[in-house]
């Protein structure tokens, strides 16, 4: 019987550790994890108004959804993207207006994307509503983007691309994490530019920007790292669908285990530990070599298992650099065992595709991952090792 995301977001508020870092499959809980997380640490009832501090600072699909556009459909001219006034964007903007800092969000956006393209905060102006009344429209509440350099002209008001805005977004709020963490730093709360963070504890952060190549993802996980490392009296939870960027933060922390999130057949979750960077832990053949195990030591294996047999074996053969999978078969009956794979794994006649195999089949998983395992460097842990 597994847990509730309430169950697990308690386990990670209670946990001493500075930087927990949690790897799960799209589409298991994650963000739903960082949402129940942050209701857990600041409920609805608590909402952050202008005169309260923030609990928690995080950075989801909900902080995406703060950001949207106006595409001007009428004139098909001014477009731009709005940002949705609530107690959190309404301080956290005054914030960054307070800072300065749309020159670091725009440096920033402009590093992970193109320096050709500028987005512009808005200052601050008053327009008149349908019934002449005036309205003021608060700086930094809209963005527009525009092209600019090269051999082109300016080219105004042009609507950016989904990964680019993403990528924005996670600019706005990296920009004012380093702020808030340059700001805790200062040990005299009355010497700092604002109080608003004085009851900040934890940042929650969910798969920031997954459009990014392999060595701006790298970057980023590096300098996120930095400013983990950096702050004081902070806990940051970090969660990522992203081999890679696990691993990058998890080396980087230097972390001694980090954890994978489940979602059970029950509806529940567990919050497995795993000792060791994605590498060791929970690389995909690495997964795939733990559903056999986990079959072969349950007795439960089915005609499945054979095609992620097959699977393991493409996978360890294109690491090493053999040209057929076919070739990490015992020698013997190498030609045998792979059309019992093929043969199991791609059949398509109905009164073939029965879901239980024969015993001697079973047999023939167990051995072909024994025989693959023992021959072919897999590190095995350590028996009756006390660590």
């Amino acid at each position: 019987m597994g847990q509730s995301l309430i169950q697990i977001s308690e386990t990670l508020r209670d946990a001493v550790n500075k930087a927990q870092l949690i790897y799960a499959f799209n589409g298991t809980g994650k963000t739903r994890l960082s949402r129940e997380f942050r209701l857990l640490v600041a409920p609805k009832d608590e909402e952050v108004e202008e005169e309260t501090g923030i609990k928690v600072l995080y950075y989801n699909a909900f902080t995406e959804d703060l950001f949207y556009w106006d595409n001007d459909l009428d004139a098909d001219v001014n477009r731009k993207l709005l940002i949705r006034p609530n107690g959190f964007t309404n301080m956290v903007l005054e914030f960054l207006k307070d800072q300065g800092l749309d020159g670091n969000i725009i440096s920033n956006f402009q590093h992970f994307t193109s320096d050709k393209v500028t987005p512009r905060f808005n200052e601050e102006y008053t327009i008149k509503d349908e019934n002449d009344r005036d309205i003021t429209v608060k700086a930094y509440s809209e963005i527009t983007f525009s092209i600019e350099g090269g051999n082109q002209e300016s080219i105004p008001n042009i609507k950016i691309s989904k990964a680019e805005e993403s990528n924005l977004i996670w600019c706005v709020f990296y920009s004012l994490l380093e702020q808030v963490v340059e700001q805790l730093n200062i040990p005299e709360p009355e010497n700092r530019s604002t109080d608003k963070f004085n009851d900040l504890k934890y940042v929650f952060i969910d798969d920031p920007v997954s459009s990014l190549d392999d060595n701006h993802l790298i970057e980023l996980a590096v300098n996120l790292a930095l400013i983990i490392k950096k702050s004081t009296g902070l806990k940051f939870i970090i969660s990522t669908h992203s081999p890679l960027f696990y691993n990058v933060l998890y080396n980087e922390l230097g972390l001694k285990s980090g954890y994978i999130l489940n979602k059970l057949n029950d509806g529940t979750f567990e919050l497995i530990e795993k000792k060791g960077d994605s590498n060791k832990s929970f690389s995909y053949h690495l997964f795939l070599k733990q559903i056999i195990q986990d079959a072969i030591d349950n007795n439960a294996i089915q005609k499945y298992h054979f095609t992620l047999l097959r699977n393991l074996y493409e996978k360890t053969a294109n690491f090493l650099g053999y040209p057929r999978w076919s070739e990490l078969l015992p020698d013997d009956k190498q030609t045998y065992y792979n059309r019992v794979i093929q043969f199991t794994s791609h059949s398509t006649l109905s009164n073939e595709v029965v879901a239980e195999p024969t015993e001697p089949e079973k047999q023939t998983v167990a051995f072909l991952l024994k025989h693959l395992t023992d021959n072919y460097n897999y590190w095995k842990e350590a028996q009756n090792v006390t660590v």
